[in-house]
């Protein structure tokens, strides 16, 4: 995590102390994913104190919202960088050790969003359409290595994720949108109340589905998890499904079907 002795020091603390009452060790690790030098470090530093990585869960994200206009260029080269550069990063950082070991796995926290889209988040949904589709050439690239990438496509929870939405940062072209300009407002306060309603998905579920790809053996894991209570998985199921089945049916055309199966 970011800023161990500053900004992430209380729940920093928090963790130690929740740790000190459970079974096995925690390495509280300063790791920025924008910062290459930073990650290298921090991969370093749990491959010397541990000796191996079993498992990555590259879960750091955030969201530009607003229209798609109003998002300056500094702005999607931010919303990238964290969201699928840094993925990359922290990926190339440990696929080394787990390569030589012949053993691991890496759980890419993506979003219904990246299957689907919903109006006034083109950024963060072009993020997430960019993790799929590197996540997804990693899982084909490295079946025969004994790794396994696979993805998980969380809908709405009750976390700080509205909270921290970084609006476009162009204030004269939401403007010229005049009477249209408060709907990006009117729409994200709208899902801002179904998620801080009492009855919120729990962002437990999102957890529960990460340590059940754990537990699951190696060969055994799906590509794709979707974690929608609030509207269900049905739609992005079915994107799932067809495209599946496409990409099977290309590969066995191009005689690389045994890429679909990771090899345990």
């Amino acid at each position: 995590m970011r800023g161990l002795d500053s900004k992430n020091a209380d729940t920093a603390k928090k963790l130690k102390s929740q740790a000190a009452e459970t079974k096995g060790r925690l390495h509280l690790l300063d790791m920025d994913v924008t910062d290459t030098a930073s990650v290298n470090s921090a991969v370093q530093q749990a491959l010397t104190q541990e000796g191996r990585i079993g498992v990555v869960v590259n879960n750091a994200g955030y969201c530009v919202s607003g229209y798609a206009e109003t998002v300056t260029e500094e702005q999607l080269q931010c919303q990238l960088d964290v969201n699928v550069v840094g993925v990359q990063r922290v990926t190339r950082a440990v696929l080394p050790a787990m390569r030589n070991a012949g053993k691991g796995l890496i759980v890419n926290i993506s979003s219904v969003m990246g299957r689907l889209i919903i109006p006034f988040a083109g950024a963060y949904t072009a993020s997430k359409y960019a993790l799929e589709g590197l996540s997804e050439s990693y899982r084909y690239e490295l079946a025969g290595t004994g790794v396994d990438v696979t993805i998980i496509e969380p809908g709405g929870f009750g976390t700080n994720f509205l909270a921290n939405l970084d609006n476009g940062a162009d204030t004269d072209r939401l403007e010229s949108y005049g009477p249209l300009a408060d709907l990006p407002n009117k729409f994200w306060g709208s899902f801002s109340e179904q998620l801080t309603a009492e009855d919120a998905p729990n962002p437990q579920q999102v957890a529960d589905a990460v340590l059940n790809l754990i537990k699951t053996p190696a060969g055994q894991r799906p590509l794709r998890t979707g974690v929608d209570p609030m509207r269900g998985d049905e739609a992005p199921r079915a994107i799932n499904s067809t495209t599946d089945q496409i990409q099977s049916q290309m590969f066995e055309q191009m005689g690389i079907k045994d890429l679909l199966s990771v090899k345990p």
